[in-house]
């Protein structure tokens, strides 16, 4: 029997198609300007580009240190993403699965950091990181996210709904909480660090302001601080600065595009929904 579609559900499909193309013409349009002529930038609306140029793309690779900046946002998002995971899965772990005193209350404390703008930990932040020499590094720039309440309470939520009779029947083979740890809950904790990835690494590599603070000679800038500094000085090149957020933006879309299946899976076993 065919099923029945209602009304109310075809207008949720419109809504949402609505919504795709308001959301993805900004970006076609981003794209498609970055090889118009600068002449035809304004006088054209068209998504696709006729003539093209690769003139703002060369332009963008050869007058701003493109490669440096590029290597240096790879290196923190990738370092933040890394250290982001080992700790707050460990954390994630022990609020799930140990018990300690004071557990809930601290765990409490954690997600309660998430009313903590980040504006309001700038300057403590700074001044920690001057006293321990960290300026101009990759260690200050992926310090700040390490440990904080979103991927430790991603990481509890997904541990939690794991069945405990995997870990008795180890722990009654003689497994102790580290061989529970590595051998049954993370392998089974791939979804949920397929989201946290993504989260972490799409906020590391579109951070502005920590790095562009932590940061203060050229060679140590992100991509996106380098970026702003070069549209900057660039008054009314229009196709220059579109080239660059394109440069800029790629990456991040292609990692999404590539675990979009696993951050879905991972958001809907932890139990973060809409």
């Amino acid at each position: 029997m065919k099923q029945r579609i209602s009304v109310g559900t075809i207008l949720i499909y419109v809504a949402l198609t609505i919504a795709a193309i308001l959301w993805i013409f900004p970006v076609l349009w981003m794209y498609g300007t970055s090889f118009k002529p600068e002449k035809d930038i304004l006088l054209s609306t068209a998504l696709i580009p006729r003539p093209t140029t690769l003139a703002h793309y060369l332009k963008v690779l050869t007058e701003a240190s493109l490669p440096r900046w590029f290597f240096n946002s790879v290196v923190t998002s990738g370092l933040t993403t890394t250290l982001v995971i080992m700790v707050d899965a460990m954390a994630g772990y022990a609020f799930a699965r140990v018990k300690f005193p004071g557990r809930d209350l601290l765990f409490i404390i954690v997600v309660a950091t998430l009313m903590v703008p980040q504006q309001v930990l700038l300057v403590p932040l700074y001044v920690h990181i001057v006293r321990l020499g960290w300026i101009n590094t990759y260690t200050a720039m992926a310090f700040p996210r390490v440990g904080l309440a979103l991927g430790v309470f991603l990481m509890r939520q997904f541990f939690q709904g794991l069945p405990r009779e995997l870990e008795e029947a180890a722990y009654l083979d003689g497994a102790g909480r580290w061989t529970l740890f590595t051998r049954i809950a993370v392998p089974l904790a791939i979804p949920a660090f397929s989201a946290l990835t993504i989260f972490t690494f799409l906020g590391s590599w579109n951070d502005f302001l920590w790095p562009m603070v932590s940061a203060t000679r050229e060679n140590m800038y992100t991509l996106t601080v380098g970026l702003a500094n070069f549209s900057g000085s660039q008054q009314q090149e229009y196709g220059a600065w579109m080239a660059a957020a394109c440069l800029a933006s790629t990456p991040v879309l292609l990692v999404f595009l590539l675990l979009q299946r696993q951050f879905v899976r991972g958001i809907t076993l932890t139990g973060i929904k809409g």
